[in-house]
């Protein structure tokens, strides 16, 4: 427990837990975000393409990561820190229209737009919280791994190639993981994520929300693919495969957070108060839908085309990611992992050889049904046992 003055900036104990318009506006910029990544990874699938999308994905989450902590623990109907997201906002839209050239002649703009954020942020939460050292300490950790990771970063954004690839990868991974120990700090400790200073339910419905808008970046997907080509039947066949995509993936989570919010759902709103590891495996499942609107751009180019093995395996992948971050996700609530969401992951995974032989279309109808057929199996297994509660106490 913090002593001494609370901030004026803290978030007020009886502050509804809904998110704010203003955190709502935020997500905006994600769909952007979303899209610029799955643009990136459209023309190349690679496995070097790959792994530059996932670290661009992971700076961007983790931008939105700590924007979502700010406004759960400081008060965003302040002007000053509405002020401060907008902020961050327009330091993401940038990271977000420079996605194309991370990798290559605009890597130090992205690198300068993702520090800006950070330290904009701590300009505002290190002296706004100076009236109580316990809560102002939170703010200068994190700030003391922002210098830390600074090297790489930086020294990334000045060489080509593997070699920035490599020190982005370990910049960022190092963000993640001293998050996940609480910003060890010399001579400030740690910060102890499950000490409840996160209000479970306002982390959860943000959570919620950064998912859907990854859904409407499928959406975006699919009105786009039929827009930009001669509309027939075999483009609208593919637009609804690109639209089915979206609400397959949408039903998948929503039958998942409908089955684990109630009746335990203050059991729910402990698990996620934790912070850490409803985060990534929300990310986990949002890699999962970009890897799914990546098929959905390279299936309305060439539906014909044949299948060469990234593009099946980012056809596969895209599903199985998704329902691993889901499974990962029902981890953490209930200790258990249901057989409905692991069995279709090695289903996805073994039609892989397969995938090969087929037109992109045809690898697209399998892909999809597999997921068709999860959620129906998954109703009918809920149906004829009842919904799993989650436990109650770790």
């Amino acid at each position: 427990m913090s002593t001494g003055q609370l901030p004026r900036i803290l978030r007020k104990q009886d502050t509804p837990g809904s998110p704010l318009f203003v955190e709502l506006f935020f997500d905006l910029v994600y769909i952007f975000f979303f899209t610029r990544l799955s643009q990136s990874l459209q023309h190349q699938v690679s496995l070097r393409d790959t792994a530059q999308t996932a670290v661009l994905l992971l700076a961007g989450w983790w931008v939105w990561v700590l924007t979502a902590w700010l406004t759960d623990l400081f008060d965003a109907q302040l002007p000053l820190i509405r002020g401060l997201v907008i902020v961050v906002m327009v330091g993401t839209l940038v990271m977000a229209a420079v996605i194309p050239k991370a990798f290559g002649e605009q890597g130090l703009l992205f690198v300068l737009a993702y520090f800006g954020i950070h330290v904009a942020r701590d300009a505002v939460l290190i002296p706004g919280t100076r009236v109580n050292r316990d809560i102002q300490a939170r703010s200068v950790r994190v700030f003391f791994w922002l210098l830390v990771t600074a090297v790489p970063w930086l020294l990334g954004a000045f060489l080509h190639g593997p070699v920035r690839l490599l020190l982005w990868a370990v910049a960022v991974l190092t963000d993640f993981l001293s998050a996940m120990f609480g910003w060890p700090t010399p001579r400030l400790g740690r910060t102890d994520l499950k000490s409840s200073i996160f209000l479970g339910g306002h982390l959860s419905e943000r959570h919620r929300q950064i998912v859907i808008v990854a859904f409407g970046e499928l959406v975006l997907t699919a009105g786009f693919g039929l827009g930009d080509h001669r509309i027939d039947v075999e483009e609208g066949f593919v637009f609804l495969l690109a639209f089915g995509s979206a609400v397959l993936l949408f039903q998948l989570y929503y039958q998942q957070i409908r089955r684990l919010i109630p009746p335990a759902s203050a059991g729910y709103a402990n698990q996620v108060a934790t912070g850490t590891f409803t985060s990534y495996w929300h990310l986990v499942m949002v890699a999962g839908v970009v890897g799914v609107s990546v098929t959905d751009r390279i299936l309305a180019a060439d539906p014909h085309a044949s299948t060469p093995v990234s593009s099946a395996l980012i056809a596969a992948g895209g599903p199985a990611v998704f329902l691993i971050g889901s499974c990962l996700f029902d981890r953490v609530v209930t200790g258990r992992v249901p057989w409905t969401r692991w069995v279709p992951v090695l289903v996805l995974l073994a039609l892989v050889p397969a995938l090969l032989t087929m037109p992109l279309i045809l690898v697209a109808v399998t892909t999809y049904g597999v997921l068709l057929l999860t959620l129906i199996t998954e109703a009918l297994a809920s149906r004829r046992r009842g919904t799993v509660e989650p436990r109650s106490g770790s």
